[in-house]
């Protein structure tokens, strides 16, 4: 999967802020791009795992210097084998949810020093990057247009395989969720 940098690629699995709040951080975007590069790079190194593939995708972008009216910043990189995104749109201000981002990273770290690589993987389950499936209908096997009791009926009925327990896996009860939650917004 090919992330531009410009315009913002938020992941599909994660919630938009509703209400943003003011940051406490004193970190301009030039500081807070160097801080999130820094740790990337030593959280490479405490984890003995490679990070590749860094892409900061965000709508700060052509000669604007405008804050943008999405301030939402994605860091896509691949860790352990998957790619991997830590999305932050919690302040009003681009270089805010950057430092915020470098916050997240250097608590890993953090964790890395204290709990090992095992804390660390069971902590980024929750960066991994699912992509969404192109068409919840088809997810469902259900008709565009169907009534929620049809969706709710599929959704049971894939889950029973799709679950961790019944020898699914967590990307495919995300993305059966997702296409039911999209199938419901719809009909």
């Amino acid at each position: 999967m090919s992330i531009p940098e410009y315009p913002l690629q938020w992941p599909d699995a994660v919630p938009r802020t509703a209400q943003r709040v003011q940051s406490q951080f004193k970190t301009t975007l030039h500081q807070a791009l160097a801080n999130v590069d820094k740790a990337l790079r030593a959280f490479a190194k405490d984890s003995g795992k490679q990070v590749t593939g860094i892409v900061l995708s965000s709508n700060v972008g052509g000669l604007s210097l405008k804050t943008p009216v999405d301030p939402g910043v994605a860091a896509w990189f691949t860790w352990d084998g998957e790619q991997r995104c830590i999305a932050v749109d919690r302040y009003p201000k681009p270089a805010d949810n950057l430092q915020a981002i470098y916050h997240i990273i250097e608590a890993r770290r953090t964790e890395m020093r204290h709990g090992g690589l095992h804390v660390v993987r069971q902590t980024f389950k929750g960066f991994t990057a699912l992509p969404a499936p192109d068409d919840p209908w088809k997810l469902l096997g259900l008709a565009p247009g169907a009534s929620a009791d049809a969706i709710d009926k599929a959704y049971r009925e894939r889950a029973k395989s799709a679950h961790p327990d019944a020898g699914g896996s967590a990307d495919a009860m995300a993305r059966l969720s997702w296409a039911r939650d999209t199938a419901k917004g719809a009909s």
